[in-house]
């Protein structure tokens, strides 16, 4: 009994977990996150190791090699918006004879943000923006849309515009010809938005920017604060983070 319990903690030491969520995590929708463990000791490996999180998701490794790790994927669903940390995660093993489950729990400092649960909406309910929802950006040549096509060098357009690989195979200069957006900037004030409360607004608020932020610019009304409209994945994420912790300081 005692060689087998020694042997059982040592298989689980030095074993470190880790939740890494995605990049986009919504309220009510279960999302990906990978549960990751790494092993730290110097010589040898760690079998038939479980890790299993709070809200109850566990996965088996049969073995993880020392000074490596094993990942693998699990659905984990948050019911509200905000920051949350991984919280616990407990590794355990029946090494080395199957009779004893032998466990140690970890704190996981992780943190990440919940965005609001996406509610589809009409927007704008009136106006002359009316009829381009839905309907596809109108492009012209610019600077700030989209990767189009490639054009003969012409000696107008700015040097950083030059693809520089393509180029180099070829006997003449090539640049990169962008479409230009021309759609109007989109404010969204989730005030103005219909819905039974607070939530329900923000709801709405976030599918539309999940909607609209990748093909015109998007910017939000907060009270007081005015976010910009810009367009873009890294701006969608900025709005739909003030989204998630609006109301929540």
């Amino acid at each position: 009994m005692s060689v087998t319990g020694l042997a059982g903690m040592y298989n689980i030491k030095g074993l470190k977990p880790e939740l890494v969520p995605p990049d986009e995590v919504f309220a009510g929708i279960a999302a990906p996150f990978r549960l990751r463990v790494s092993n730290g000791k110097r010589y040898l490996p760690s079998f038939l190791i479980r890790l299993e999180c709070q809200t109850g998701q566990a996965l088996t490794f049969p073995v993880v090699l020392q000074h490596s790790s094993r990942e693998g994927d699990i659905m984990l669903t948050f019911n509200q918006r905000g920051r949350v940390k991984a919280g616990r995660i407990t590794i355990s093993s029946t090494y080395p004879v199957g009779f004893f489950a032998r466990y140690w729990t970890f704190e996981d400092s992780t943190a990440f943000t919940v965005f609001p649960h996406p509610l589809a909406v009409s927007y704008p309910a009136a106006g002359d923006d009316r009829r381009r929802v839905g309907a596809a950006l109108r492009r012209e040549r610019g600077i700030d849309g989209e990767l189009e096509r490639i054009d003969p060098y012409s000696g107008a357009e700015p040097l950083r515009m030059i693809h520089w690989k393509l180029s180099a195979r070829s006997p003449d200069f090539l640049v990169k010809g962008f479409g230009r957006q021309t759609a109007p900037p989109l404010l969204i004030d989730p005030a103005q938005l219909p819905g039974q409360g607070q939530e329900e607004r923000l709801s709405r608020a976030a599918w539309l920017v999940r909607r609209w932020v990748r093909e015109r610019p998007v910017g939000l009304v907060l009270g007081e604060r005015l976010i910009p409209a810009e367009c873009g994945k890294n701006h969608g994420r900025i709005l739909l983070t003030e989204l998630a912790l609006y109301g929540l300081d």
